[in-house]
């Protein structure tokens, strides 16, 4: 018998969304270069290879968000201790909703997240680093 789900992932995000603050694009982009806000890129790995980063972003994978934040946590990262307004973003918006709730309940705040990601972002004309090539042997 198939297992049920109770809450799917759209009720999820719907809980997200209506929790946390979540910016347009061009609302970022006017925050993008300040010293008082922090970008949080949480793609993996692979994806900020293969479709380029956002300049100034901290890389912090998904999987790693929780532990990264939690002081107590032997992963804990000290940019997360500063006290600045925290900026999530995925590829497409639906992982940095979510991250960003996460986040805010861990009492990190203030926290945002960007409508529709990085996908969003590069459509938008926000600045960006284009992915590093690969020649035919896989090196950079």
């Amino acid at each position: 018998m198939p297992q049920t789900i109770t809450r799917g992932y759209k009720a999820l995000l719907a809980e997200a969304e209506a929790r946390v603050e979540t910016l347009s694009i061009d609302e970022a982009k006017a925050l993008h270069g300040r010293d008082d806000v922090v970008f949080v890129d949480l793609r993996d790995p692979r994806e900020v290879e293969r479709e380029g980063r956002m300049p100034g972003a901290f890389h912090c994978p998904r999987g790693m968000l929780e532990f990264w934040i939690d002081p107590e946590s032997p992963y804990a990262k000290p940019v997360f201790a500063q006290d600045k307004r925290f900026v999530f973003f995925c590829a497409g918006g639906w992982r940095s909703a979510l991250a960003a709730q996460a986040a805010q309940e861990m009492g990190l705040k203030p926290v945002a997240h960007i409508a529709g990601g990085f996908g969003a972002w590069k459509k938008g004309g926000a600045p960006f680093e284009a992915a590093e090539a690969k020649d035919a042997g896989g090196k950079a």
